[in-house]
């Protein structure tokens, strides 16, 4: 394209950069929305573009290319950093993705393994225009002209344009405030619409009086009721107890074989002698791991919005930990991040946690992704066991393991198998070989334990902290190597799906059981075990040893709305009425959740943002 043809089409900016955004509006759609029709974000995206351009025709009378390339740069890393998010979370970003940038920018690494190339060019027109202005005397000059708003006329139609663009903007804004779904919500208002809907919506809980929650009235919301007599009540009295929380394990992988090889020999080992639930299901949001830490040892919900490390952390909360500590336990927790990494340093003092060990003490022997290897991790943790136990008293203590971290490329001295050739290359392959290492190491940690005489004097909780293979970051061969490993296309239930295993509960017989449960289970489940009673904590979560029910409440990684129980998986649409079920992940039965399930999960979210809210400062305690 000659100079003289660009000056014509920036002369009348307004039309090449509708041209540009309704482009780029099309790839975030292909992107994010699934089977949605592209031309649905020309009635949703542009009206929000032109208002901005009708307000710089309005009011701008010089410089006025430079705003137009502005409000392009702006607008194209909106779509980029949405179609990036979606691909790592499967969220539709928000500007409260700002509160988490420093965690954000530390799995960078992660984000960019999910980018395909065409994305880039939705930076194309960016590049192009700068090197145009920038770089050559032609663009250097034209930037030097003014370019006139023109005759009273054409004010006038461009205020008329902004009115009708603002219109349609309300028009998609105003009958999709109440959909529960975000993305369903995104997708009718538009990308656009939806950031800025999100920005000026208020935000408001409406809070349950502290008085009113109870846990009679938690119970009556889960729809259980608790024994007289609980099984198992004290069956592991007086042991240790050790909650190893595995990074982005899932359930599909205990058991699994590829073309003969185990992929997870030492946990297939400790599954035949625990008791194992195979209907376990993750309950985090934005802050991932840390996430996972704080509902196993608050038996609490996320929160509705943001990591739980920096919604929560200003809080007393009540916890296993202080439960145990009041119980004369001693109490320590071990991740080779630093700890200030997703501000867990506020978070264990919010917990009560006696003791930490981080980076600090672990170190950067045989480090990749976040620290220490899984195997330094068990080596050193072990140590720091033994000498606890020493004391003569029994001690609480969680382990976070953290090799298998997104995006799964461990370093090559760390392969121990080789993959078939269809999975070499592949996010799914990558995964499977870093999981196998994370077996590897948790075989040694087994060893170890029992060298220093802990593994036949504790009760080990064993589970995945979250999802490892989200359904839209998975390339179509990744995808058909999940429909080979289950024999169906991979579903949301499967996604979720994390195993929990608890090994050396006295009495109790090694056995798989279908009871629905997740992770805001295992607070109530280990103080049954433990003989600890939790009468002054309210629990959200139930000792799935005993209750042959469930209702979970899901948030973040599904939409709002969302609860698996003994029903299924439920996802709605606008409302309830538009649901989409799913069976859980070891169920083939039509799914036939309930609205009345529906409408306890919501209140089960409320009661708990509610209770959390109103517990007191830490500078009160």
């Amino acid at each position: 394209m000659t100079s003289i043809n660009i000056k014509r089409w920036l002369t009348k900016p307004f039309i090449f950069f509708t041209i540009m955004l309704i482009l780029k509006g099309c790839l975030a759609w292909w992107v994010i929305f699934d089977n949605a029709l592209p031309w649905k974000s020309l009635l949703t995206e542009i009206p929000f573009a032109w208002a901005l351009f009708c307000i710089i025709e309005r009011f701008a009378s010089k410089r006025k290319l430079g705003y137009y390339m502005t409000v392009n740069l702006l607008v194209t890393a909106i779509f980029f950093t949405a179609i990036m998010y979606f691909k790592y979370y499967g969220v539709i970003v928000t500007y409260h993705a700002a509160e988490q940038v420093n965690q954000v920018t530390a799995v960078r690494n992660s984000v960019f393994s999910l980018m395909d190339p065409y994305y880039l060019l939705i930076f194309v027109d960016v590049v192009v225009l700068g090197y145009f202005f920038l770089l050559t005397r032609n663009g250097r000059n034209f930037k030097k002209e003014q370019i006139n708003t023109g005759r009273g006329s054409n004010k006038r139609s461009f205020s008329l344009l902004f009115a009708a663009s603002l219109a349609l903007c309300l028009f998609n804004v105003l009958p999709n405030k109440a959909s529960m779904n975000e993305i369903k919500k995104a997708e009718e208002m538009g990308i656009l619409n939806y950031e800025a809907y999100t920005i000026f919506a208020p935000e408001k809980i409406d809070l349950v009086k502290a008085s009113d929650i109870t846990q009679e009235a938690i119970d009556k919301a889960k729809g259980i009721t608790e024994p007289a007599s609980p099984k198992y009540q004290g069956a592991a009295k007086g042991k240790n107890l050790i909650i190893l929380q595995m990074e982005s394990l899932q359930n599909f992988l205990i058991g699994l074989k590829v073309d003969g090889q185990e992929i997870t020999p030492n946990l297939n080992a400790v599954m035949k002698d625990s008791l194992y639930f195979r209907n376990f299901y993750q309950m985090v949001g934005q802050g991932n791991t840390s996430d996972a830490e704080f509902v196993v040892n608050t038996s609490f919900y996320i929160p509705p919005r943001g990591a739980a490390t920096q919604m929560y952390v200003d809080k007393v909360l009540p916890s296993l930990p202080r439960l145990l500590e009041e119980n004369g336990y001693q109490t320590a927790t071990f991740h080779v991040n630093d700890v200030e990494f997703w501000n867990r340093g506020e978070l264990y003092s919010s917990l009560g946690w006696q003791k930490y060990y981080d980076h600090q003490y672990f170190g950067d022997e045989d480090a990749f992704f976040f620290g220490a290897s899984d195997e330094v991790l068990y080596k050193k943790t072990t140590a720091k066991l033994k000498e606890m136990s020493e004391s003569g008293k029994p001690f609480y203590a969680q382990v976070i393991s953290m090799s298998a971290h997104h995006p799964f490329t461990i370093p090559d001295k760390y392969y121990k198998m080789k993959l078939p050739e269809r999975y070499e290359g592949t996010f799914v392959g990558d995964y499977v070989r870093a999981q196998n290492y994370a077996d590897y190491a948790f075989g040694q940690f087994v060893q170890e334990l029992k060298d220093a005489g802990l593994w036949d004097n504790s009760v080990i909780m064993i589970y995945g902290d979250h999802m490892g293979l989200p359904i839209y970051s998975l390339d179509n061969d990744d995808k058909e190597l999940m429909t080979e490993i289950y024999g169906h296309d991979y579903g949301y239930a499967n996604m979720t799906n994390i195993p929990l295993m608890i090994h050396g509960v006295t009495g109790a017989q090694p056995q798989t059981l279908d009871q629905v449960g997740g992770e805001v289970d295992i607070f109530p489940t280990a103080a049954n075990l433990l003989g600890v009673s939790t009468g002054n904590h309210l629990l959200f979560g139930q000792d799935i040893l005993n209750q042959p029910y469930n209702l979970l409440p899901e948030r973040y990684y599904l939409p709002s709305g969302s609860f698996i129980s003994s029903s299924g998986l439920l996802i709605p649409g606008n409302s309830f009425e538009d649901n989409t079920q799913y069976p859980i992940a070891t169920s083939s039965k039509q799914p036939a959740a309930t609205e009345d399930e529906y409408n306890r999960a919501l209140r089960l979210l409320q009661l708990s943002d509610s209770y959390v809210s109103q517990l007191p400062e830490k500078k009160s305690e």
